[in-house]
């Protein structure tokens, strides 16, 4: 055994509460090195009496590291353990304190995770679970009111440009539900709609008030309540890290300098505010001029803000926040913020936009889940970009699933582009085959898929301003094919739970040299898999494929299987298949 390489710490993704009964104990290990993990555990006033040895199952792994899980339920809801390691016949004992030959037998020596306090828990919204989200940029969604546009508003469909408007709003969303409904959708992310000057609306101007180019709070109580009557959950944009330009207080320190009373809601260098070598003399959003950073440590900013936060929810009913330029706020305030969003509505949705690994904000303290761009990057690199093979994206996903707690992955933001990337369809070339692998990928994976407007008809565009171009709602200008794909996918997901929370995740083919990829995802009563040949040329992938009946769920056919039988599955070039069965209760066991 590599000792070097056995990792465990008592806290975080190692050692975390999945419920008010249960905890789940983590160990890394050097790849193929250990055959066999158990953990002992027991209570610390009775060690002799509640102790048991329990198995540990290798869940996930990436290129250098297996890991190791498990679920104990303490009897006193306090746990103390080490680990039994064993490689063939050779086996050593863990402890807090040391690797050792013999058993240890003094609790005070082991690891410990002192006690499962119900309120301490992270649960995040069960409904977000089965959420099939749907990212909408207001301005170019749909011009619902032209009453609204605004003054130098452009033709609908016209070339996007970073300052150009052509008049999307809210009743253009509410005129639009039903075919949101149609193609299964369940939940709504909204880039901000609060008042600003540009089409993007990152730079705030009045927190309390929608733009009047969008509509106002009527707009917006009309739209989540329709939008809940069709089973459809809302999730609103807040740019907490800086303002817009004609942000009130940030006017205030524009006019009078160090007299304001607003001074110290953001980071001044300098008075007068100025720009220098293209650097402001404050602090910024990037070195955006129009963006200051507002200063959440400072009391009154951190008040008004969480008080926003809590209006839109009690004042509309809205069902979370996506959080802008999370990572850059102080983690104080977003604990602050958990606390009073939660009070307002327990079931809202916290959603933070962090780039990179993002453990250290999903401990159950601060949000619920981060925008999983590393997934973004992982499925793109294999399906869309081939600059990974299939053991190589493997092992990224593994290496993602190992980093946060499972109800963090159960609720990650999995999306394959945003207002801030390419299009999907950009990114593959106008290849339709590779963007539906990275689509089937996206909704077969545990986490809640989104869908970025107008992916979902074949609308391309590259980076910003391109991504951001009108809808397309003229039918003969959809791809509609693409459109019935797509609703086939989210049908799926919506009918087998399996492909949701509920199914384990495991990769059973990803080889190094290879193409092919098999994802498996089980239930205690349905195995999928889902195979994917991202190749010009045919592939024919074996599996052991068990006893009983399985199903192509995509195309309805049936194949009956012996024991000890092997399913030899033809996949055409940059082809798919999606094979079901159920398990018996004997098998769940």
């Amino acid at each position: 055994m590599l000792l070097e390489a056995i990792y465990h710490q008592p806290k975080r993704n190692w050692a975390y509460a999945y419920d008010k009964d249960s905890v789940r104990l983590r160990l890394r290990a050097k790849k193929n090195d250990l055959t066999e993990v158990y953990a002992m555990t027991g209570d610390k006033y009775a060690w002799e009496n509640t102790k048991e040895l329990i198995p540990l199952a290798k869940f996930t792994s990436d290129a250098m590291f297996d890991y190791y899980e498990g679920e104990i339920k303490p009897p006193y809801h306090r746990l103390k353990y080490s680990f039994l390691l064993k490689s063939g016949d050779e086996q050593i004992w863990m402890s807090e304190t040391d690797f050792q030959e013999d058993e240890p037998d003094d609790p005070g020596q082991m690891f410990q995770f002192p006690y499962i306090h119900p309120g301490a828990v992270f649960t995040p919204p069960e409904w977000v679970k089965d959420a099939v989200f749907y990212q909408i940029f207001p301005e170019r969604f749909a011009n619902g009111n032209p009453d609204l546009n605004p003054e130098n508003v452009e033709p609908w469909g016209g070339d996007p440009t970073p300052s150009n408007f052509f008049g999307g709003d809210l009743q253009g969303v509410i005129d639009h539900l039903d075919y949101l409904s149609e193609l299964g959708i369940n939940a709504i992310y909204f880039t901000p709609i609060f008042e600003a000057t540009t089409n993007h609306k990152y730079d705030t101007e009045d927190y309390l008030r929608v733009d009047r180019h969008f509509g106002d709070a009527d707009t917006v109580k009309r739209l989540v309540k329709l939008c809940h009557e069709r089973g459809i959950r809302v999730l609103l944009d807040a740019v907490f890290n800086h303002s817009g330009k004609t942000f009130a207080p940030f006017v205030d320190v524009q006019e009078n300098g160090e007299k304001s009373k607003y001074k110290d809601w953001f980071h001044v260098h300098e008075f007068p505010l100025d720009v220098k070598d293209g650097i402001p003399t404050y602090e910024t959003f990037g070195f955006e001029p129009h963006m200051p950073k507002l200063n959440t440590e400072n009391p009154e900013v951190k008040d008004y803000l969480l008080k926003v936060a809590e209006y839109w929810i009690k004042e509309v009913g809205m069902d979370g926040w996506r959080l802008d330029v999370a990572d850059e706020v102080d983690d104080a305030f977003w604990r602050d913020f958990r606390r009073v969003v939660k009070a307002a509505n327990p079931d809202a949705y916290i959603l933070g936009e962090i780039w990179n690994e993002s453990s250290a904000w999903l401990q159950g303290d601060q949000f619920d889940a981060s925008m999983n761009y590393p997934f973004t990057d992982a499925v793109n690199g294999f399906f869309v970009k081939n600059k990974m093979n299939a053991e190589a994206f493997a092992n990224s996903i593994g290496r993602q699933l190992s980093r946060y707690p499972l109800q963090a992955s159960e609720v990650a933001f999995n999306l394959l582009d945003s207002h801030d990337t390419p299009r999907l369809l950009t990114l593959c070339e106008g290849d339709q085959r590779k963007m539906k692998l990275a689509a089937l990928f996206q909704f077969t994976y545990i986490g809640t898929p989104c869908i970025y407007y107008g992916d979902e008809i074949g609308l391309d565009g590259g980076a910003d301003p391109g991504c951001r171009k009108c809808m397309e709602w003229d039918e003969a200008k959809q791809d509609r094919e693409l459109l019935a794909f797509y609703q086939q996918l989210i049908a799926l997901r919506h009918a087998h739970p399996a492909l949701r929370a509920e199914g384990k995740v495991r990769f059973l083919q990803a080889r190094a040299e290879g193409s092919q990829l098999v994802l498996e995802r089980q239930s205690d009563e349905e195995r999928i898999l889902i195979l994917f040949n991202r190749s010009e040329e045919t592939a024919i992938i074996e599996l052991d494929a068990g006893t009983g009946e399985w199903t192509e769920l995509l195309d309805g056919n049936h194949r009956t299987a012996k024991d000890g039988d092997v399913l030899a599955i033809e996949l055409p070039a940059y082809g798919y298949a999606v094979l079901s069965t159920e398990i018996t209760r004997e098998q769940s066991k």
